[in-house]
């Protein structure tokens, strides 16, 4: 973890100017062909879900400032993010569940199944105490939705990252999902979170998921 140095920090003036107001999140959405993703989960047996769910946590990873987070009146930089999730219930209610990050997408696949399996045993709405290096993200498969907004904490201030992705549509033969990205806006602009949708739409239009899947199940 690093702590960043406040006065060197080139966002430092525009990180004060949107820490003092009652709500500094900011919210985008737009539209994802995932054909090729969809495609590979499809063939390789694993879940859409888990597909997506990686995929964003691994291009938040690669953001630094979706790393970033606010702790009293300093800003710190994790060296990874973990991604807690909503997990429908059988009751139609939801629960949360959270998946220890890693780039091996069959061992990350591997630990999402089992830990919605956990989470439906022993549903619970807390995540573990005093930790902020999560990325919040919900899935909402009904509605291909245009917007979405979210519930924050602001005493103390919450700037986790808000990601969430609606029903998969198809379009011309493409498939097309929709996706909101929710974050501070004194630690990151339109810029980073641009950045965060074209990184995404790249890695989909690449991913492979043919490569033999490992055996580790940590």
């Amino acid at each position: 973890m690093l702590t960043i140095d406040m006065e060197n920090w080139p966002r430092r003036d525009i990180y004060r100017f949107y820490n003092g107001l009652d709500y500094p999140h900011f919210n985008i959405c737009a539209e994802i062909d995932i054909t090729r993703l969809h495609r590979q989960c499809r063939q390789s047996g694993i879940s859409r879900f888990n597909g997506v769910l990686y995929g964003v946590s691994r291009i938040a990873n690669e953001i630094e400032e979706f790393r970033q987070r606010i702790r009293a009146e300093q800003v710190i930089q994790h060296q990874v993010v973990h991604p807690s999730y909503t997990v429908l219930t059988d009751e139609n209610t939801f629960c949360f569940c959270e998946t220890k990050y890693c780039e091996d997408i069959a061992i990350f696949s591997d630990r999402t199944n089992r830990a919605i399996l956990r989470s439906k045993e022993n549903p619970s709405l807390e995540d573990e105490p005093g930790r902020d290096d999560y990325l919040f993200i919900s899935s909402l498969p009904w509605v291909h939705f245009t917007a979405v907004s979210h519930p924050v904490h602001m005493s103390p201030v919450d700037s986790i990252p808000r990601i969430t992705w609606g029903r998969f549509t198809e379009v011309h033969k493409r498939v097309i999902m929709p996706l909101s990205v929710q974050v501070h806006h004194g630690l990151a602009d339109g810029y980073h979170v641009g950045r965060f949708f074209e990184l995404f739409q790249l890695w989909v239009e690449r991913v492979d998921l043919s490569k033999p899947a490992s055996d580790e199940t940590d």
